[in-house]
């Protein structure tokens, strides 16, 4: 929005289109990819524009006032374009504003070990393969994956290596661009060292084709690969959607995060993704329309996710994640919502006992984390192997004794919090057939504590009825803003629904 057209004929790339206006003041279904404003909008336009821009998507030229729209800019996290003008901004870095994000694990199933290799080989499951041995005096592919990936012309994807080392071995990354159509025609080849692998590395192509991406190592001693992930890339915009942010500990270990302001006023929702094997964010639909403050916490460390728990760091890591968020909007505890369904509902009720916020909001619960590894074998056959992985990778064994041990993760925490301000919503499957007990338990655990439960049952299995699940979720959190927060009454709040 300007005085004038910035384009004029200048050639945009052919997947941008530009909705130019001198004014705006009705608003739309669907928000925009991208805002630019190139003059001060007045207080009816920032308020027509707050609900057709996305937090993070805000861009601003120095003929803006932004103590005039100082509110808007900031609820919408905006950032000024600086030394870039808009036709610079359109051709260059529009392109990272794409609607749709996509991020996955390489298949497990699909790592070899090159022939070049002539150690000791472990497997641990689904989790991790493990070499020992000589890996030569010079770098020499070592392990690869078998089908190679698309790239579209012009796309970027990044590239995170999870693996760990003994001092003396030399890894390194190594991808070959092919022709599409082509077995042997190369358009262009990367290989990152050690160094460049401490930062997330990006592959990009000019020509479309099928990228190979193989480990080259050197030197003796042991490598442990664990999982390689390729994602769209937003360059330096953000982790899956503009904005997103990204937290790694010292093993490697990602944590990423979406912040969205909403309009600073309380509460603060949290909302921790469910199993996906498609890497990203989930709930994001739903807790913009609420217009309320949110944030969004994925976790990619297993095969569909890990379920929010690790090592310590790790776990620490989260808490310090969800206390810088309620440090920006100056909230404390009682001002905070954790939520999740299924796996998410684990990262919700497990940091729930940290925070004892104002309420926990979640749908079939999962927090006998033992138990869902168990039952893969006597309940649900080849139904959910990821809770093997889980088991194996937070206790180093599959016994019983560490099925126990996995348990009490979660009860060791839940017995020692004071519930008492602390409002638990669950809903639940009656006959579920990952973590049987998990509301049952919390009942019990929590019948001789000043504890305010809601529960609701619904018939099936696990995964039997999820739209049941959801819907009642939403219900709830719905009433839990209209009758606790009364801000949320303000119809400018619910803007986007109307």
């Amino acid at each position: 929005m300007g005085n004038e057209d910035s384009r004029l004929d200048v050639p945009l790339p052919d997947n941008i289109i530009v909705d130019f206006r001198t004014a705006f003041s009705e608003s739309q279904s669907k928000p925009y990819e991208a805002v630019i404003l190139d003059r001060t909008p007045d207080s009816q336009e920032c308020a027509a524009l707050h609900w057709v821009t996305k937090a993070h998507t805000l861009f601003v030229t120095d003929r803006v006032d932004l103590s005039a729209c100082r509110y808007y800019f900031t609820c919408k996290c905006g950032q000024q374009l600086g030394k870039k003008n808009i036709v610079d901004f359109l051709q260059q870095d529009a392109q990272w504003f794409f609607h749709t994000s996509y991020g996955e694990k390489y298949v497990h199933k699909a790592l070899a070990v090159s022939r070049n290799f002539n150690g000791q080989i472990s497997w641990k499951g689904s989790y991790s393969i493990q070499l020992t041995g000589d890996f030569g005096k010079k770098m020499t592919q070592t392990a690869f994956w078998r089908g190679n990936i698309p790239l579209m012309e012009g796309q970027a994807i990044d590239f995170w290596l999870e693996y760990k080392k003994t001092p003396g071995v030399t890894v390194s990354l190594k991808g070959i661009l092919f022709e599409r159509g082509s077995i042997s025609t190369v358009l262009k080849q990367w290989e990152f060292t050690e160094r460049e692998l401490g930062n997330v590395v990006t592959m990009q192509a000019e020509k479309p084709g099928f990228l190979f991406v193989s480990i080259y190592a050197c030197g003796t001693g042991s490598l442990e690969i664990f999982s390689l992930h390729d994602r769209y890339s937003r360059k330096t915009y953000g982790y899956f959607l503009p904005g997103g942010d990204r937290y790694v500990t010292s093993d490697r270990r990602e944590i990423f995060c979406y912040f969205d302001p909403g309009d600073l006023k309380p509460p603060l929702c949290v909302y921790f993704s469910g199993y996906k094997t498609r890497e990203g964010f989930e709930g994001y639909n739903l807790m913009r329309s609420m217009g309320v403050p949110f944030l969004l916490v994925s976790d990619c460390l297993l095969e569909g996710g890990g379920f929010y728990i690790g090592p310590d760091e790790y776990e620490e890591l989260y808490r310090t994640v969800l206390k810088k968020y309620m440090d920006i909007l100056h909230f404390g505890p009682q001002d905070v919502i954790l939520s999740g369904i299924s796996m998410g509902s684990t990262g919700a009720l497990y940091y729930g006992c940290d925070f004892c916020p104002h309420a926990i909001i979640v749908g079939k619960p999962l927090v006998n984390l033992g138990d869902i590894a168990m039952n893969e074998k006597r309940n649900r056959p080849n139904g959910f192997p990821t809770s093997l992985d889980l088991l194996l990778s937070n206790t180093g064994d599959t016994t019983n004794q560490a099925i126990v041990q996995l348990n009490q993760r979660f009860w060791t925490k839940f017995r020692k919090t004071d519930w008492s301000q602390t409002k638990l919503i669950i809903s639940y499957m009656l006959e579920d057939d990952y973590d049987m007990s998990a509301y049952n338990q919390m009942i019990q655990e929590l019948s001789a504590k000043d504890a305010h439960i809601y529960g609701r049952g619904l018939h099936g299995r696990h995964n039997d009825n999820t739209s049941g699940i959801v819907q009642w979720f939403s219900s709830q959190y719905h009433k839990i803003l209209r009758e606790d927060f009364a801000e949320y009454n303000n119809p400018l709040r619910q803007g986007i629904d109307k």
